[in-house]
């Protein structure tokens, strides 16, 4: 007797798994259909690290980025000035003695869209392990 009761047992565990495959796959369908609403903007390599960094600090002058990225002052000049422009980034000019200094910060706005974007990438990244 003991057999039809584990033999029943087994076939509920396979339905119920059966089950989380076809949840996780239509969660990974859901998340693949969304890519397009993917921020461009963040996206691209430079100003995602740009706006990871200042997300991590208060905010950072343009030789700290520029020094953190390894990358070149027109690099970060173009690239902070998009996120500027879309108001991802806010840019304070002022001397120190008879040095300029350029600090950024990142907005509400910014750091919004980089919520966003993180939580689209982590359910990109569940949705491709759960198919594995």
């Amino acid at each position: 007797m003991a057999k039809p009761n584990t033999q029943q047992s087994e076939r509920r565990n396979e339905r119920k798994n059966e089950r989380r495959a076809a949840i996780r796959q239509v969660e990974g369908l859901k998340a693949a259909e969304r890519a397009p609403e993917l921020d461009g903007l963040i996206h691209e390599r430079m100003r995602l690290g740009i706006v990871s960094a200042l997300a991590a600090s208060e905010s950072l002058t343009f030789n700290d980025l520029r020094d953190l990225l390894k990358t070149t002052d027109g690099n970060i000049s173009v690239h902070a000035r998009k996120l500027e422009e879309a108001d991802y980034v806010s840019c304070t000019k002022s001397f120190e003695g008879r040095i300029p200094r350029t600090e950024y910060r990142l907005t509400r706005l910014g750091r919004e869209a980089l919520e966003r974007y993180l939580d689209h990438m982590e359910a990109l990244v569940r949705a491709a392990r759960n198919r594995v």
